[in-house]
Parts: C-alpha cells; structure tokens; sequence
C-alpha cells in the first residue's frame, strides 16, 4: 500500500497565514510502459536533418536528465498568490521566504510520487543522480540506449557550428501514469547557453592608456554607490551567488581585487554535486572572471559563492533548490527563437521557486540588439527575438548603456591609487556598436513571445503589447566606450556586454539587503517599476540612441537584410534600456 504523505503547517515554520493541505499522491495505479503520454515541445531548433550525423552509439553516456516535475493546478494557483502576496506590504505574507523544505511541502509532489519515479526509472536501467529539495525535479543518468527506451525517443548526433552534439530526433513520452506528475525534461541534448561578454578589438594590452576604462571605483562613483561605502553599507554579512560552466583560477579573482586595493575576498567555488566536473572551458573562463570579480567589486564584502557545471542550467538549478544565497547572478542565455518551449517552462518553474525562497535572480539580456538569435558567428534563425532567462517575469534583466562624456569634466586627468578617475555621473545613451564590429553588437531588448506582460509592468513607455518586456533596468554594456576592467589568464583586460551588467547590479542588490538588514527581497521588478514611477531620482533615464541591428537570413550564403530592426530609446521605459541606469544609494535608500 502507498502511504499518503501530509505537509505540516508552515506558519509553525515560520511562514504566516499558510497552512499546507495534504499532498496526494498523483501517481494513478502501476506505471505502466505500454500506455504512454507525449510531452510536446522538447525538440531543439538546431539539430536538423542537414546537420545529422547519425545515430548516437547506445554505450554514450547521457550524463544528467532531469525530470521536472509539475504541481498540480491547486498549487500552481497557491504559488501564484503567495508570490504576489510576497511583494505586497499588506499582506502577512509580505517577505516571509520559504526554505526549499517548505517550498516542498507546499508545492512538490508527494515523497509516494517521488518514490513510484525513482522505481521506475531504475527499472528503465537509468540511475537516480539526486532528488531536488524541493521535491520537484528527479536528475537521471545513464547510456543513450536506455534513455531511448526510458523517453520513447531516438538520440543522434549532430554537427553545428563546428561542434559534435547529441539530441533527442522527436518529443519524449513518458507512461501515462506520470503524466500529471512530469511537467518536462531537461538534459535529453547537450546544447547550452551562451556567454554574453564582449570582447573590444584590439584587446586591451597595456596598463596606460589615452582611452577611459571602468574601474570598481569608478563604477562606484558614476552610479552613487559610494555614498553607500561611506555610511557603511558594503555588503557585509551578504551572499552572492554567480552561475558558470568552468573551473577558474582563484589567482585571476586575487589579482583583481590586489590591483584595485579590494579587500581579499576569495569566492566559494562549488562543483553541482555527481556532475562532470567541465575544467578550464576558456570563453566560460573569462564570463566567470568578469561575473565574480565584478559582483564582489561592488558588494566588497559581501561572500561571492560559484556553482558551476557542465551545463550552467544545472548549477541555476542547484544554486535555487540548495537556496545558496539570496542574489543570483547569470550571464548566460539564447534567443527564444532558438529555445524549446519545454525549456522556457523549466526555467519559469525554477524563476518561481526562486522567487517564493526570496532569491534575486539578475540576467544579461542579450548582445545582438533587438535580433537576439544572430550572433555574428552562426547561421541561426534571425529576427526580433528576446533572450532567456532575461525574459522571466520571474527574473531582472539587465541591458546595455554606452557612457557620453563628450563636452564635459567627467574624469579626472590622472588615476587615483585605486586606477580610477571619473568624478561625477556621466549622461549615457542606448549601447549600439553594431557599426563599430560589423556586427550585432547592442542591448539585447524586445518583446518575449513565450510570457505574457505581468501586472507590475507598467508605467510612462511600457508598451501596450500584452508581452512581458525587456530589458527592466541596463549598466554600461559598450566594451569600447567604455570597457571594464578585469583579470583574466593573469592579465589585465577590458570587457563590455550585458553580461557585465548583470553581476554588477547584482552587487547592488546585495548593498541593498545589507541596507534592509534582511535575507533578501526576491522578486524585485515589482519595486522597480514602481519606484520609476513614484521616485524619478533612483533612475537616469536613457532617452537616446537604439538596438537597431541587420539581422542576418539563414541560407546557405549568409546574406543581411537591408532593413535593420529593433527599438528606439525614448522616455520613461523602452525596449533598450529599460527603466534606464541606476542611482545606487537613492535606489537602495527609497527602497
């Protein structure tokens, strides 16, 4: 006989106003293989026929699928009300942040249900890798040809892009009698998401220079978070978690915050545990450098924790279910164009845990302008598209500016004994350098297709789309006007991209729960958009310049459409930059 689980009351945990009903079990009868479910929109848009190499040998080793799993349509609606109730300073629920414990008692499935899956796919000659805290996501491994016979699909290899991949050829199913329990699967290919940081040409080579370029200081004195440093706020007692897919060396982090007179602060770095650990991958070396030398440049005190993986969707996955520090920061993302469905839905599910435990979750939104599918490097689908994760309603999305310091005193003519010189805010207009590269080379921003608008996204520019828009908030994002700073391979480079913004204002967040004295404050977009409309000072509202691109067809012979296409900057909120920059301390003090 199964036993039926019961949730206790989690106001005796701490939570007000909730008591948590009983968790049935959802698994109907024998699980049976012989009667199957479809789940749809789990095929990827890159592996095609053209690019097919052929069958996967059976013995390949499919390293970490991940059965997400869904909450019934009660706690859906329950986990919708809790998250407004969260941010709503009426409520009781108002930042009363569930553990993951709780989140499972609340919103996973039954430990019956958990039980009958694991049975199953052990049956299936798969082994259950680790089993979510908040009991709703099961991570599998095992060879191809078991998870061909475990998913009712075929595994193949392809060639894109110069780089041997493996993909599920059609949708996966499952036995019916899972169905109202399995949401998606994540794993079934091994195409991960993409760095957004950005490279100036020619590479910063010399430690003088005519051209500016941003230091922490500098940062700190443009965007008033030094006013913030001066009353004592810094971060202290704060954690900051950035997300990769590499190894580091600790001795690029030491030199930075050696060179800019930081406090030593070495981060925490975490491997996803019964993962495989990916080494030194060099573009994801020098994202990791940027995101953790950057998140502890502003938060100079706060503690810096990486999670990294093969695959950064798993260390976003690990960094919410172990809920490792109330901010999370993550530079990596794909247009949606090029997203499954079954993906957009995971990530939503893990933006909403996230959010119910508290946690800020910052995104880039995207390099390539208004076309955020062309890169410059592939011969992807092209036209207007968004980037994800930036596109969650459940997460920030941070855009690019580029600094305009023509015709003013903005620097000073030397450095100061921490390599800064900027003396004042400087006015800034939408990043564009697209003409510069010679390729799409702007704020990523627009329109998602996959989320409808949320209701605190409104206000003077929002369009009237009834789509969720992006970006919410941008940071200078230019990496030739002007670049920032960081240590990368025992040098010294400059580096732009949305990317650079991301840590940053994930930096800021954590200043501003040291401010608050709290553990975090989740979701923060609903503030932001609020405070835009209540508190002009906290923004520096970015009315000029666009992310107008050429965005490039795929055919055989690339060729670009003559007509560019993105948005224009205006006032109040755009599809460029946001609510526009920050105002540090007016940001964190009107909070």
């Amino acid at each position: 006989m199964r036993t039926l689980y019961i949730s206790v009351t989690l106001s005796l945990l701490g939570v007000s106003g909730f008591a948590a009903p009983a968790q049935h079990n959802r698994i109907a009868g024998r699980i049976d293989n012989r009667h199957r479910a479809t789940l749809k929109g789990h095929v990827h848009p890159l592996p095609r026929s053209a690019n097919d190499v052929g069958r996967a040998d059976p013995t390949l080793e499919i390293p970490r699928v991940t059965l997400v799993l869904r909450p019934s349509d009660s706690q859906q609606a329950d986990l919708k009300q809790l998250l407004a109730a969260q941010q709503d300073p009426s409520s009781a629920d108002y930042h009363h942040w569930l553990t993951p414990e709780q989140f499972a008692d609340r919103f996973g499935v039954s430990q019956g249900d958990i039980d009958e899956i694991k049975t199953w796919a052990e049956s299936q000659g798969l082994t259950v890798v680790s089993v979510a805290r908040g009991r709703n996501g099961i991570s599998l491994s095992g060879p191809a040809a078991s998870v061909e016979q475990a998913f009712g699909t075929t595994i193949h290899r392809y060639q894109v892009d110069g780089e041997l991949h493996f993909a599920n050829t059609t949708d996966p199913s499952i036995p019916a009698a899972m169905q109202n329990v399995v949401k998606s699967i994540h794993g079934l290919n091994d195409f991960r998401l993409k760095s957004h940081s950005i490279r100036p040409a020619p590479q910063y080579n010399s430690l003088t220079s005519s051209a500016h370029y941003l230091a922490p200081d500098d940062v700190a004195t443009i965007y008033n978070m030094r006013s913030l440093y001066n009353s004592g706020i810094d971060g202290t007692g704060q954690k900051i978690v950035v997300v990769g897919q590499t190894q580091v060396n600790m001795s690029d982090i030491e030199q930075f915050r050696t060179y800019f007179n930081l406090p030593a602060n070495d981060p925490q770095v975490m491997l996803v545990p019964n993962t495989r650990d990916p080494g030194i991958r060099r573009g994801d070396l020098e994202e990791a450098d940027l995101d953790l030398e950057w998140a502890g440049a502003i938060a100079r005190n706060a503690s810096i924790l990486y999670v990294y993986s093969r695959d950064v969707m798993d260390a976003v996955q690990y960094a919410i279910d172990q809920n490792i520090a109330p901010v999370l920061s993550m530079s990596y993302g794909q247009c949606e164009t090029l997203t499954s469905s079954s993906d957009a839905a995971t990530l939503e599910s893990w933006g909403q845990q996230a959010n119910a435990q508290g946690m800020t979750w910052l995104a880039a939104s995207g390099d390539s302008g208004g076309a955020d599918c062309y890169d410059g490097t592939s011969r992807s689908p092209s036209g207007l598209s968004v980037d994800l994760p930036a596109g969650l309603p459940e997460v920030t999305g941070v855009g690019g500016t580029q600094l305009s310091d023509t015709g003013g005193s903005f620097w000073n003519v030397s450095n100061d004994a921490n390599h800064a010189s900027a003396l004042t805010y400087i006015p800034e207009t939408a990043w564009n350098d697209s003409a510069l590269e010679g390729s799409p080379s702007a704020s990523g921003g627009g329109a998602s297709t996959f989320f409808a608008k949320p209701s605190w996204q409104a206000g003077t520019g929002v369009p009237a789309d009834g789509a969720r828009d992006v970006p919410d908030i941008a940071l200078p994002g230019s990496p030739s006007h002007d670049g920032y700073l960081f240590f990368t391979g025992g040098k010294m480079q400059v580096v732009g991209g949305t990317s650079a913004g991301a840590p940053t204002f994930a930096g800021v967040v954590a200043l501003l729960n040291h401010y608050r004295g709290g553990s975090g404050v989740g979701n923060v977009n609903p503030r932001l958009y609020s405070l835009a409309a209540s508190n002009s000072s906290a923004f520096h509202d970015v009315t000029s310049g666009d992310n107008l691109v050429s965005a490039c067809v795929s055919t055989r012979f690339r060729t670009c459409n003559s007509d560019p296409v993105g948005y224009t900057a205006g006032v109040g909120y755009d599809q460029v930059t946001g609510l526009g920059s920050i105002d540090a301390y007016n940001l964190v003090t009107s909070w």
